[in-house]
């Protein structure tokens, strides 16, 4: 928890002015904040008063979070905005560009680089004058993507606040096809190409065993249903915000084929989010969902999560040939005898088990966690979950039987 040393906040008679920017701060940052909040903020500091600095940064986080991932964000925000020092220098060489190593760009820079955003107003300030003539940088154009391709390909975890708005605008006009499944029931019909014995018998029997034409029947076809395990732990909670935002868009999304969607998160225990998808509003539903699950952005008990699904919820929605998405990384601290039993359970209950995972956005990935190894014979496809491109794909292994995505590659890994 964050500790700010007792600084004297001005006594300007501007503190609601002062309290109605930092909102506005909070919302460019990508918090949920309306006008309702900032009423309550500024009620609660009269009431909790602001003698101490860690009170006033307390009051105001009871106020402005609703949710865990939120917190790293708010922190952010309220260390540049409140009266730091050097927040203006701290906010230009966050946005200055600069070159990471892959292990740092994790959540805490994410955060930073929001409300660095947020506060600059998504301008990037002027660079230094050092006197000396700039480099010429020569850009093939031809060789460029659109901004909207880039951000296809952008990872989840890499995206600025304004590039996450965007991409659940995308993501909501995405759709998941998938292909109608033949049954063995059948239904009569004039373009039928088999030819119905039983009606044509009946026919002839009225008619004193005169046969004047052969009625056909042909197949009938039903939509599948599609089931989501999503992870929402601490090292997946970028992503899985994402995914539920395309899950609520397939949700919603009439007469593109599934018959019912089902979604459940897991992090330390199982919960059904299902109904709450079903809200139209997707700020709304996710809202919902994330009071529902009380474990975001905690631990990871995968094989404890996939016994309370096969337990509990199996035989309620995987009947009739549904597909089952399930997201995470793979990093469990279970047993891994466990997690190989009820992976192998839950393949067996479907048609078909697609496995997202984000980290096969890394070149050089190799099944090396114990979890990924106990997991991977027993999904039907392997692929990488982590950018809008991913998720695109993901029409093709539902709809084709022969996609297996990455798990070829890796199971001759791990038979190495």
């Amino acid at each position: 928890m964050p500790t700010y040393p007792d600084l004297p906040l001005p006594e300007d008679g501007k503190l609601a002015e002062n309290l109605a920017h930092f909102a506005r701060a909070l919302r460019k940052a990508g918090l949920p904040v309306g006008p309702g909040r900032t009423l309550d903020a500024i009620r609660a500091v009269e009431a909790a008063g602001f003698a101490r600095r860690d009170d006033f940064f307390h009051t105001l986080q009871a106020v402005f979070v609703s949710r865990p991932e939120e917190r790293a964000t708010f922190a952010q925000v309220f260390r540049l905005f409140w009266r730091d020092p050097r927040y203006m220098e701290h906010m230009m060489s966050l946005m200055l560009p600069q070159v990471r190593g892959v292990a740092e760009e994790r959540a805490a820079q994410a955060a930073e680089k929001r409300a660095a955003e947020a506060l600059l107003d998504g301008q990037l300030p002027p660079m230094p004058e050092t006197g000396e003539a700039p480099e010429q940088i020569e850009i093939d154009a031809s060789a460029t993507m659109s901004a909207e391709e880039r951000l296809k390909t952008l990872d989840f975890e890499q995206m600025s606040a304004a590039e996450i708005a965007e991409a659940r605008r995308m993501l909501a006009r995405l759709s998941l096809p998938v292909r109608p499944l033949v049954t063995r029931r059948s239904r009569a019909t004039p373009a039928g190409r088999r030819i119905d014995p039983h009606r044509t018998l009946r026919e002839a029997l009225r008619r004193g065993g005169e046969i004047a034409r052969l009625p056909r029947k042909a197949p009938v076809t039903r939509w599948p249903n599609l089931v989501v395990l999503c992870d929402i732990s601490g090292s997946m909670s970028d992503y899985s915000r994402m995914v539920l935002h395309f899950v609520h868009a397939v949700a919603n999304r009439k007469g593109q084929g599934w018959a019912r969607v089902h979604a459940f998160t897991f992090g330390t225990r199982l919960t059904n989010i299902t109904r709450h998808l079903r809200a139209r509003d997707v700020d709304a539903a996710l809202r919902a969902a994330g009071a529902e699950a009380q474990d975001w952005s905690g631990g990871t008990r995968i094989g404890q999560s996939l016994h309370a699904f096969n337990r509990d919820w199996s035989r309620r929605v995987l009947g009739q040939g549904a597909v089952v998405l399930l997201i995470t990384d793979g990093l469990d601290r279970d047993d891994a005898g466990l997690l190989a039993r009820e992976i192998e359970r839950l393949h067996l209950s479907c048609r078909r088990l697609i496995w997202l995972n984000p980290l096969l956005r890394w070149t050089g990935f190799a099944p090396k966690a114990a979890g990924i190894r106990a997991m991977l014979p027993h999904v039907d496809s392997f692929r990488a979950g982590h950018s809008i491109a991913s998720l695109e794909a993901l029409g093709q292994a539902v709809s084709d039987p022969g996609d297996s995505g990455e798990k070829a590659r890796l199971l001759a890994l791990l038979r190495e």
